[in-house]
């Protein structure tokens, strides 16, 4: 049974940390209303981006005119799945469910005779993943050096994706993150860069009333189309590292605030439990004093 002294360390030692899970929760959430507004102005952007695609898609007559990001290398062979994670840990299970959904398509794709290779963009995915598969690891790209997203971080990421598809290291780019959806719900998503994925998601009267179908590209659809998908591809890597930002910080601010909670749940355990066996040693003194007086 620990003592009285051992109680009131135990019990200064939860204290303490309850003040450090306290200011990492109210951290979290300055920082997730920043990452929120940036999400949020990033989606419209790339959605915008996937429709203009669509239009200079469906304005090609001819396929040799498709570029190799669009149209793909005509093979099915390589896979490189691109997974973003965060630098640090103490955010729930941010991490590991992004891994967990890397995990499970490498194993499936090794099933269908696919060569698979990994790229981790933030250290700790790469610390999960490295145990199992560090043989197909390809590369890591550190995040601790940006202290703020920016566009130029996603256009290095793209340029390196771009030159390893040229190089024909790979046939098929994907890439995982965990798409922001509230403070206390963030759901893993995986999203094929190489070849660009484009959804027809609008009707064909909304195709007749869209305003690029009234347009007239120069120079051809090919040669825009070509620029774009290499914009895209940066712009389809910021979004996730966006996303990514704003589910980091939310899952961190709810894992805070659990851990909180818990501290101040086990500090009211520890006092009682110190205040029980005070009392116990305090009654026992008394009922020591009072035996000696009535002997004397």
């Amino acid at each position: 049974m620990p003592s009285l002294k051992d109680l009131r360390n135990r019990i200064a030692s939860v204290k303490a940390t309850r003040k450090i899970t306290k200011a990492m929760q109210m951290v979290a959430a300055a920082k997730l209303r920043r990452a929120q507004e940036s999400v949020t102005s990033s989606r419209p952007y790339a959605s915008r981006m996937e429709k203009v695609l669509l239009n200079l898609r469906n304005g090609i007559t001819s396929q040799e005119s498709v570029p190799l990001l669009l149209s793909g290398s005509g093979r099915d062979r390589v896979h490189l799945l691109v997974v973003m994670t965060a630098e640090r840990g103490l955010c729930g299970g941010f991490n590991s469910s992004i891994a967990r959904l890397a995990r499970q398509d490498v194993l499936r794709l090794q099933e269908a005779g696919k060569t698979v290779k990994l790229l981790c963009v933030g250290r700790k995915g790469y610390d999960i993943l490295k145990r199992q598969f560090s043989d197909i690891m390809m590369d890591r790209i550190d995040l601790k050096e940006m202290k703020q997203l920016a566009f130029s971080d996603a256009e290095d990421i793209a340029n390196n994706l771009l030159k390893k598809f040229e190089g024909n290291e790979f046939d098929v780019c994907t890439i995982y993150f965990s798409e922001f959806i509230s403070v206390i719900s963030q759901k893993p998503t995986s999203l094929q860069l190489i070849p660009a994925r484009i959804s027809e998601t609008s009707s064909p009267e909304e195709d007749k009333k869209s305003p690029e179908l009234l347009c007239d590209f120069e120079p051809s659809e090919g040669e825009i189309l070509d620029f774009l998908l290499n914009r895209n591809i940066a712009t389809q890597l910021l979004r996730g590292l966006l996303e990514n930002s704003a589910s980091e910080q939310g899952a961190r601010m709810t894992a805070m605030d659990n851990a909180t909670r818990n501290a101040g749940d086990m500090i009211d355990k520890l006092t009682i439990n110190y205040n029980r066996q005070r009392q116990a040693q305090i009654t026992k003194e008394l009922i020591e004093i009072i035996s000696g007086a009535e002997a004397l």
